[in-house]
C-alpha cells in the first residue's frame, strides 16, 4: 500500500493512516452498494458523500428520538405445586360425592314443600 499524506485545512493527519485506511474501505463499501463502481471519479465520490450523509442523517434522526421504554420483564414462573397423595384425591372425591348427594336430597325436599 502506498504512503497517505493527507492535508485538510492545514492540518496533516500523521499517525492516522489505519483510520484513514478504515474511512476509505467505508467509502469503497459505499459505491460497491450504490453500484457506482468504474463512473467517473467526481461521481464516485459524490454517490459515496451523499449515502454517508444519508446514513450521518439517520443516525442523528434516530439519536433525537426519545429511547423506547425497556419491555417490561415477564411476571417470575409460578411455584411448582406439590403433587397431591392419592389417598387425599379419593378422600375428596368421596366428600364431594357425598356433597353432591345432600345437595339432592335438600332440592327434592324444597320442591316437596
Amino acid at each position: 500500500m502506498a504512503n497517505i499524506s493527507l492535508m485538510i485545512g492545514g492540518r496533516c493527519a500523521d499517525g492516522e493512516e489505519a483510520h484513514l485506511t478504515r474511512l476509505a474501505e467505508m467509502i469503497d463499501e459505499k459505491l460497491a452498494q450504490a453500484g457506482a463502481v468504474g463512473q467517473t471519479e467526481p461521481r464516485m465520490l459524490l454517490f459515496a458523500s451523499l449515502m454517508l450523509a444519508d446514513e450521518l442523517h439517520e443516525l442523528r434522526q434516530r439519536a433525537q428520538q426519545p429511547a423506547a421504554a425497556p419491555a417490561p420483564t415477564p411476571p417470575p414462573a409460578p411455584a411448582p405445586v406439590p403433587e397431591i397423595p392419592e389417598v387425599l384425591v379419593e378422600e375428596l372425591a368421596r366428600i364431594a360425592d357425598h356433597v353432591e348427594k345432600l345437595a339432592d336430597l335438600l332440592e327434592q325436599s324444597a320442591s316437596n314443600a
